[in-house]
């Protein structure tokens, strides 16, 4: 028997530009939703012109816009947007992420589109929210970065404050939306309401800094840069070797022990200096050097191997080269098979979890700027081919 997708029959009206709103949607999309995604003819989400480039193409935009159909209108023609207004109807989800008020100056605000489609759960994602005293700023994920706290206890120990080397606070907003649209679509379903979603990039990256926040609000210590060691437990960090850096996390006071054995020096774990995880953060520097010099001496993968055989948890530093290229992600299939018109096959990287049922699909298209504006206007509104010429000829789409 063949199963259907888990979000087969939903159809989502996507505004969305750049990564937050795109991330949303590209994971809703791989679990069988249908996303129709408007676009300004000519230039199109903005993220098509962000490199890098595959012979002109976005590989970027790739990564985020897999199997939806880009769909040009011009929202700034008042017969564009009737033609936008005759799709709500048609869709069971509508996301943007423009600022506040931006959706109310198109005419395409909550209260507007639930009078088209009361069953519409409209889904707004932005940086700060759609109230509060900093509403209207503008945001972008190092915006949100340096505002979260995340960027000043993240760097080197004594450091600047660092920015994640990836836009984190966009990835983790777009997960948040689709957890609040497929949250909002099941209550739907159960109690017949469409509620609205409304998520904001520094409340979502705030919301994961469980370890800081556990220490600021509760004992009013604020976090500083700490390297890659962990804030609170050491021997949690990063250590040279032969052969590149491993991480190695000795967050109990037996895996300590086990630690000082292998290395030749089993009276440290009774050293007062090292006795208790309070003492040897005091004395971090100390035990650093001693850790230090016994790794430096050893390639990477006989010192994990050690480690993992005392149950200390230990893995090589990858870079993506690394990474992509391993048996590992290669077994678990984490980079797939896309289709593209112009580049033929191309990689993607879909969300990562997995459902039992599953059956195969069709390999992931991403779609060239308005590649499916014809096809939409056809099937979903029925328009015959000379109203869908009329539109074009008027330039609303």
């Amino acid at each position: 028997m063949t199963v259907k997708p888990i979000l087969d029959g939903i159809r989502i009206l996507d505004f969305t530009r750049v990564m937050s709103g795109p991330f949303c949607t590209s994971m809703l999309a791989d679990l069988g939703a249908e996303i129709i995604k408007i676009e300004m003819p000519g230039t199109g989400d903005e993220s098509r012109s962000f490199g890098p480039y595959k012979d002109g193409e976005s590989t970027y935009f790739m990564l985020l816009n897999r199997n939806k159909k880009s769909v040009t209108i011009d929202m700034k023609s008042e017969r564009g947007r009737s033609v936008v207004r005759d799709l709500i109807p048609k869709c069971d989800v509508l996301v943007e992420n423009f600022r506040p008020g931006v959706m109310t100056r198109l005419g395409l605000d909550q209260k507007t589109v639930a009078s088209l489609n009361p069953a519409m759960i409209y889904t707004s994602i932005s940086g700060f929210g759609q109230e509060g005293p900093l509403k209207n700023w503008p945001a972008f994920d190092l915006v949100i970065q340096a505002m979260s706290g995340i960027m000043s206890l993240t760097g080197p120990k004594n450091g600047s404050p660092t920015a994640i080397g990836e836009s984190m606070a966009d990835v983790c907003t777009g997960m948040f939306a689709a957890f609040g649209i497929v949250s909002a679509l099941l209550d739907r379903e159960r109690q017949g309401t469409a509620r609205s979603v409304e998520v904001a990039m520094l409340d979502s990256l705030m919301s994961m800094q469980l370890t800081g926040l556990a220490r600021q609000l509760y004992s009013g210590d604020t976090p500083k840069p700490v390297g890659n060691r962990h804030p609170v437990t050491y021997p949690v960090d990063s250590f040279p070797t032969l052969n590149g850096d491993i991480v190695m996390v000795c967050f109990s006071q037996s895996a300590f022990s086990s630690l000082c054995q292998l290395m030749g020096r089993p009276e440290l774990a009774t050293d007062s200096r090292f006795a208790t995880n309070d003492s040897r953060n005091d004395n971090e520097d100390h035990l650093r050097e001693l850790i230090t010099e016994w790794t430096k001496t050893l390639k990477a993968e006989i010192l994990i191997e050690l480690l993992q055989s005392e149950r200390i948890p230990a893995a090589p530093v990858w870079d993506l080269e690394k990474l992509t290229t391993s048996e590992h992600v290669l077994q678990r299939g984490l980079i797939t098979k896309g289709t593209h018109k112009k580049l033929g096959n191309i990689p993607v990287v879909p969300q990562p979890v997995r459902f039992s049922q599953s059956s195969e699909t069709d390999p992931a298209h991403v779609p060239m700027l308005g590649e499916f504006t014809d096809v939409v206007l056809k099937d979903i509104l029925n328009l015959s081919e000379a109203e869908i010429s009329d539109l074009h000829k008027q330039n609303a789409i």
